[in-house]
């Protein structure tokens, strides 16, 4: 939990040294207006995103197969725009490269990776019918 709030400390400094760096090249109101807009448009780019990322998840349990890519995907999606509605370039930026569907399943892979780890099989002589994390 220090670790969480320590990165969003972090981060607040980070995006006000940035926001300050813009506003000087191209002006304040300019970096107000930018932020706005990438806010919108970032909230505007997650629904669409989401909603696509829904579709193949009711497809996929439509068909009787657990949709576990698209239940991260959506996961990431969500993060990415909540990261994109947070005024800032650099939590716009990860929200966006989140959004994109290559970085997405490099991002998926990486964290079926590190959670693979943390996922034990239990059950019967460990034949692998209950899983508990």
């Amino acid at each position: 939990m220090l670790a969480v709030l320590a990165v969003v400390f972090v981060m607040f400094f980070l995006e006000i040294a940035v926001a300050i760096q813009v506003a000087h090249h191209i002006g304040a109101l300019d970096t107000i207006a930018l932020l706005l807009v990438v806010s919108l448009a970032g909230a505007w780019l997650a629904t669409r995103v989401g909603f696509s990322v829904l579709r193949r998840m009711r497809d996929q349990v439509d068909r009787g197969v657990v949709p576990t890519n698209e239940l991260i995907d959506a996961a990431l999606v969500f993060v990415g725009g909540v990261l994109l509605f947070i005024p800032g370039f650099i939590t716009g930026a990860i929200g966006l490269v989140l959004l994109l569907p290559p970085t997405r399943v490099v991002a998926r892979r990486a964290l079926i990776r590190h959670f693979r780890g943390r996922v034990y099989r239990l059950g019967p002589g460990g034949s692998g019918d209950v899983i508990d994390v």
